[in-house]
Order: structure tokens, then C-alpha cells, then sequence
């Protein structure tokens, strides 16, 4: 290859590079208060859902209907904001210390309803 090719492919690839990497311009703007309600309210529903879902009988049982407790947090994460606002008002009307088995029967049912949808894939079909 001549030195003037060799030139021209370097100026190239080194114009290309600097293009790729150039960051795009950050985006700023006010958050209103319906948003910042609702991220609150979220983030407070997952976290009792989460707790619920720490408690050593529920993994267990979880565990036993195959579900990985890991599992079943994603699954609650990936819920839509009225999904996770209607499972966590159903946990807290639930019978304190009683019936565990009508908890595990929500998530159950939750992550039935994911799986018929195609959300997730946690049975696998054969």
C-alpha cells in the first residue's frame, strides 16, 4: 500500500472513532408532583412486597413450588405500577402471621398470569 493510502484509511478510521464516541448533550427537566408521588408510592409498595418475600416460610414455600426466592423479586420488580400497588393492598388485608399459604397463593397467581402473558418464561415447556 502506498504512504498517501495508508494516510487516508487512518484519517478514516480515526474520524469514525471520534464520532462514535462523542457523548450525547444530557437532558435536563422539572419532575411534577403526580411523578414523584407515584415513584414514591412504587418504591414503597416493592418494598413490602419484598419484605414479605424475605421471610424464610415464604422462600420455602416458594422454593417448593419451584420458584427461586431471587426469582419471584424479579418477577415482583418487573410488575407494572397498578399490578404491584394491587398485590402489596392484597399482602397487607392478609391475616397477620396466619395464613402464608393465601401470600404464597397471590404470588403464585401473579406469576401465573406473567407466564400465560409471555412476560416471563418460569415453566418450561417441553
Amino acid at each position: 500500500m502506498t504512504m498517501t493510502l495508508r494516510r487516508g484509511i487512518v484519517a478514516v478510521t480515526l474520524a469514525a472513532f471520534v464520532a462514535g464516541v462523542v457523548p450525547a448533550p444530557a437532558r435536563a427537566a422539572m419532575i411534577d408532583t403526580s411523578a414523584a408521588v407515584a415513584a414514591s408510592a412504587r418504591s414503597a409498595n416493592l418494598a413490602r412486597v419484598d419484605s414479605v418475600l424475605a421471610r424464610a416460610d415464604v422462600q420455602q414455600r416458594l422454593t417448593d413450588l419451584g420458584v427461586s426466592p431471587q426469582a419471584a423479586r424479579d418477577r415482583a420488580a418487573a410488575l407494572t405500577d397498578t399490578e404491584l400497588a394491587s398485590f402489596a393492598t392484597r399482602l397487607e388485608q392478609a391475616p397477620a402471621g396466619g395464613d402464608v399459604l393465601a401470600v404464597i397463593g397471590i404470588v403464585f397467581i401473579v406469576l401465573m398470569i406473567l407466564e400465560f402473558t409471555g412476560v416471563i418464561d418460569i415453566f418450561k415447556k417441553v
